[in-house]
This record gives C-alpha cells, structure tokens and sequence, in this order.
C-alpha cells in the first residue's frame, strides 16, 4: 500500500512544491486549495494554472479538493476516509496587510483551519507527521529593536551581536509586539501545533518561514515580495517601496529547500518542535540590492516608486538563524542562494 500524504493550499508555492517532491517519492497525495487567493489578490493572485498543471503532470497520484479548511464536515469526511503518513499545512491567508481588511476571515482561516486539521489529524491520523508552515511574523515587530547599523544599501545588525553570525533564532519571544492581525492570527495556529504536539504527544513540526520564493508563485503586490519585484521588473510594472529607504533585509528560502526541510522532519519527528526556516546567512538580500540584482539579470531598468511610510510591524532585518534544524537533522543543507534564486525567478517566474 502506497502512503499518503494530505497537502493543504496545494495549488500554492509550497503546497505545489510538496505534491511535486511527495509524488516523485511515490506517495498518494491528496490536495485541498479552494483558490482563496484569487478572493485575497484578485486575478493575478489565482493558483488555478498551477492546479491544472499538477493534475496534468501528477493526476495518477494527486486527487484535488476543492474545500474550504473551515468546513470541518468535509475535512472530516477526508480524514474518514483516508490514513495519512504526513500532512502539510500551507493553506493560510498569507499577507499581514490584507489582513486588516477582514481580520474574522483571516483569523478563522489561519487559527480555526488550523485547529479543525490538527483534531481530525488527532482522531483519525494520530500516527502521522504534521507539519505547519508558520511565520517570522510570529515574533511581531521584536526583530525592529535589535541594534542595527544602517549601512549604504543594507541594514544589518551590529557585529557583536549574537545574532550577527548565523541570523535570529528561536529564542526570540512572540510575546509584547506588534504582530499585525496575519501574525497574531498565524501565532495562534503555531501555539496550537506545539500544543497538539507537546500534550496530545503527537509528530507535530512548526516551521517560522522567512521569505519562502520560488518561480510557482501566485505574486502580487501583498504577497511573495520577491517574484513580485521580478515580475514587475520584466514587465517594466511600476513597484513600491514602503519605507526603511528600500534597505530592508529579508532572507529568502527556495521553495524545494524548505519541503526538503519538511522531508527531513518526516523521517524522525519529534513532538511540538519550532524551527526557524529561512534563507538564513545563504540567502539574504535588501530591496535595493534586489533591484540592482535583478535589472542586471534581465538587463532591464525597474520602475519604483518610494513610500515613505512602512507596512505596519515590518521588519527593518530579519534573517533566520536554522543551525536548530541542521543541528537535528545534519543530512539538510540549502540547494539555493540568493543568486540561483534570483536567476530562475528571472528565467522562468509565472507573469
């Protein structure tokens, strides 16, 4: 008998990532992605090709579901259904800035979706390993009062601090920040994965993402900062900066790396653990050393313009430290740095 795998938001960036890589180890996979970003985003923001073509190339061994993760009649009727090996948990409404425009639909989305997985995964799948991409948005606006040096294209922190050689780890308290509604409403779910983990014993795994890319990614201007600016870039479409003088840093993890980190829990979970997963000091890149990065790429000059008011609990720096997750699971490593990244963006991004 085949195992299974249930991957949520399965027509996304991760969530397709993972049908690919699960597939080609010959597991069932059942997919769930109801295309709520096309509600979030508008028409560019659809993860309906992708979904055609994961049936297309995959169709033996993805079954789709168009369902919402809210209705627990129909999760649970999959759960009934099916004994599962692992779950993947990217289903989310991802962006911290639509978020204030109908923070009942995000919270229920990212909290009361979440909990609704996790207990069917408790009565149904107890043996399986469930895996949660979370956020950096889970430690709020702390990373803003580390000591940071302001250098000519870049922020970056002070060299004595200790955060300075391999980027922020898991020490880092959520608590008394600023989260944005999105980091409040994915901090909630993160808590309740640990919880499921920690109390009921269960193979529950947390994964706090950085910039998670990848050239299947659905951008728009509030998600997926980097394909965003890509796909503007070739398509000489105006982009906007939103304060911090274009310096702010992001670490940015390809896609395949982070569901290779998913791949490497699955063979020994532990219960209720919490792993930083970004680019880390691999792959780390300001906004105004990507936009000089890029035009080079595509010999192309970018279209910006500057808003000085930044996105409300941005961060002004932020790289994750993931010596946690090599630490445990010293058979990882990343595959991709900013430059492989930002190549295959620029040769092969969804416009």
């Amino acid at each position: 008998m085949s195992k299974k795998a249930l991957i949520t938001g399965s027509a996304g960036l991760i969530g397709s990532e993972s049908v690919k890589f699960f597939a080609k180890k010959g597991y069932e996979i059942i997919g769930i992605d109801n295309n709520m970003r096309e509600y979030f985003f508008g028409p560019e923001g659809s993860t309906k090709w992708n979904n055609e073509l994961l049936s297309k190339d995959y169709g033996k061994q993805y079954t789709y579901h168009n369902i919402d993760i809210r209705n627990n009649e129909k999760i649970e009727k999959i759960f009934k259904s099916n004994k599962f090996d692992i779950i993947i948990h990217t289903a989310a409404q991802p962006s911290h800035d639509w978020a204030i425009k109908e923070p009942i639909t995000d919270f229920t989305i990212n909290a009361l979706g979440t909990l609704i997985l996790l207990e069917n995964y408790r009565k149904y799948s107890p043996e399986a390993t469930f895996i949660f991409t979370s956020t950096n948005k889970v430690y709020g606006d702390t990373p803003n009062k580390l000591p940071l040096v302001e250098l000519e294209k870049r922020y970056e922190i002070d060299k004595s601090h200790p955060f300075f050689k391999n980027g922020i780890d898991e020490s880092m308290s959520i608590d008394n920040s600023k989260h944005s509604i999105f980091g409040a409403s994915k901090a909630s779910a993160d808590l309740m994965v640990q919880e499921y983990g920690k109390y009921f014993g269960l193979h529950t795994g947390v994964f706090r993402g950085g910039c998670l890319t990848g050239p299947n990614h659905s951008s728009t201007q509030l998600h997926g900062f980097l394909a965003y600016l890509v796909k503007c870039i070739k398509t000489k479409t105006k982009y906007t900066i939103f304060g911090y003088k274009g310096k702010q840093v992001r670490d940015n993890i390809h896609c395949n790396d982070l569901v290779n980190m998913f791949w490497n829990y699955h063979q020994n979970p532990m219960c209720g653990e919490v792993y930083n997963a970004g680019g880390s000091r691999n792959s780390n890149i300001s906004m105004l050393e990507a936009i000089e990065k890029i035009e080079k790429i595509l010999d192309k000059k970018a279209i910006y313009e500057y808003v000085e008011t930044n996105r409300i609990g941005d961060h002004i720096w932020y790289i994750s430290d993931v010596s946690k997750f090599k630490n445990q699971y010293p058979n990882w490593d990343f595959s991709y740095n900013i430059d492989d990244i930002l190549q295959e963006l620029c040769s092969q991004i969804h416009t």
